[in-house]
Formats: structure tokens, sequence, C-alpha cells
């Protein structure tokens, strides 16, 4: 997406602000969501051998020690230089989305632009596969890069698409995805559904970003939450299903307060500290001997509840 005007990259995450003017003071969907913990040791793993593995210099560099421990160096940053390129081609094709809503929306767009961008990283395809989906779905945009706000349990975020299709209101989030080897779109990670469920409970939505203006949110009521996976062969949208959205809901208020205790035991400052032995003989000035066999951290701590002191 392009970055929303109250987004915020904070120590805590990203987080957003009530207007251009005053600091941020919730955490974006996506950083709540970001708590859960996702294992990626294996991939990344697999990433780096697979790049050495492959790479054109391995061969001339088996008996050049100072080559090869370059190209374990190269190889080891191959998951995060992966990461980097997938997150700059999905800059770019949500803002090719964007800039389709917006000319439907008969709103200053940049679609040429955008269009020109993805071919000139031989990308065209996601903007050809794109513009089927739109055309076959009848897609009626009503807001594009919406941001919105929920006070009671503390969050903003901003969703890609508000459209009609079909005459039903859809919540809409576009995730970029590669190809499989049969030449299907890969399928979604169904932590979207929590993404969209959060956009759904918004109780705000941004007017003007400069005043800091919010109105109610009019599209809560019984929305359709469709999370698009957009590829270079098909475009694969998703329905998220109804029975399902409250347990999705209760899992990212939990994740909201993980991030918020999080926050919290950081800003608390250093949670250890170091500790130096008992001096020599078990006296301190002004204390009275304890027992022997007291142990370095009780006679250090003092007396305590339970001592009997």
């Amino acid at each position: 997406m392009t970055q929303p005007r109250l987004a915020h990259q904070t120590e805590h995450g990203r987080m957003y602000s009530r207007s251009t003017n005053t600091p941020p003071t919730v955490p974006s969907i996506t950083t709540v969501i970001a708590q859960q913990a996702v294992d990626l040791t294996g991939w990344s793993g697999y990433m780096a051998a697979n790049h050495l593995a492959s790479h054109p210099a391995l061969l001339g560099a088996a008996n050049d020690p100072g080559q090869l421990r370059s190209l374990v160096r190269e190889a080891a940053s191959a998951a995060e230089q992966y990461r980097n390129t997938a997150a700059e081609r999905g800059d770019r094709v949500h803002f090719y989305c964007e800039q389709i809503a917006l000319q439907a929306m008969g709103r200053d767009h940049r679609a040429r632009e955008a269009r020109e961008d993805l071919a000139q990283h031989g990308e065209h395809q996601f903007a050809d596969r794109f513009d089927e989906w739109w055309s076959a779905y009848g897609v009626e945009p009503l807001a594009a890069e919406a941001t919105v706000w929920n006070h009671d349990v503390g969050y903003a975020g901003t969703l890609d698409l508000i459209a009609r299709i079909g005459g039903r209101v859809c919540l809409i989030d576009f995730k970029t995805r590669g190809t499989d080897r049969d030449g299907f779109v890969k399928a979604l990670d169904e932590k979207v559904v929590m993404q969209l469920t959060a956009g759904m409970k918004a109780q705000e939505w941004l007017v003007d970003a400069e005043a800091g203006t919010w109105e109610s949110f009019p599209f809560g009521a019984n929305p359709l939450l469709l999370p698009v996976a957009i590829g270079q062969t098909e475009v694969r949208p998703m329905r998220a299903r109804d029975d399902v959205l409250a347990h999705h809901w209760y899992k990212f208020c939990s994740l909201r307060r993980v991030w918020e205790t999080t926050a919290d035991a950081t800003a608390a400052g250093r949670a250890l500290l170091p500790i130096a032995p008992p001096p020599a003989g078990g006296t301190v000035a002004g204390e009275r001997r304890r027992p022997s066999g007291a142990t370095a951290v009780s006679a250090l701590a003092g007396s305590g509840p339970g001592t009997g002191s």
C-alpha cells in the first residue's frame, strides 16, 4: 500500500496519530497481528542453502576459502533480500490497485504511471490479471486506502479498498502472491481474516488528515470480508466465513493486550541488574550477622515477608 498519512514507524512498531500534527498513540492493525510469533528459521535456512547451492561461482570458490566465505555471507542474507524484493513488488502492485480504484471513482490518479512502473520491472502480468478480475467482478469502489480507528480496543489501520460487488459492500485486502509450480497463485495466510475483522470493527474513518477530522465508520454492518490474492497467472478472491469472525476478533484483542504489556515492559527499563557477591565475613555495616549458610541472594536481598524479621 501507499504510506498512510497518519502512520509512523516507532520503537513499538507502526503506530497511528489522529492528525498530521499530533503524536502516534495506537498501534496499527498489522503491528498488533505481528505479536503472533512466526518461526521462519526453517525457511530462512532453506533460502540460504538454495542460494549457495545454485550460485554460479560456487565451483570456482571450492578451493578458495576467501571467496567461499564471501559466498556464505551473501547466502546468509538471501531470505532478507527475498523479503525486501517481495515487499517492493507488493508496494508496486498495491499502488496500481489503488490508482485503478481512484480512476473508477473519478478522482485524480496515476494509473498509467503505475502500470508503466510494473512493466519496467517485468511485472505487468499482475496488472493484467487485476484488470481482468476488476471487470469480471464488476467492482464499484467506494473508498481506497481508507484509514480507520477503534477507540475501545485502541488501534488503527488502513483498508486497501471498500467496494460494492454484486450489491454487497466488501472490505477488501490485496495480497501480492507468487505462483506455484502448477501455475496457480499461492494460498493466503489466514491471518488476513484477523486483519479484515479488525477493519470491520472500526468505529471511525478518516476524513481529513491535516485537520484530524474523523466520522463514524459507515461500512461495519455485515460487510463481506474479501481477501484477494493477486498473482501473475490469476487473481483469486476468498471470502472470510461469517461464523469464524468472532474467534479471530477475540484473538486480535488478545494480541492487542500483548502489544500493550510488551510496550509497558519496555518502558519500565532494564529488567536485569548485575549482582555482586556478598561481602567477606558475612556482615555489612549496620546489619546483624546472618545465619551461616545464607545464600548470596538472601544476604543481599535483606529481610522480606515471611522471613520472620
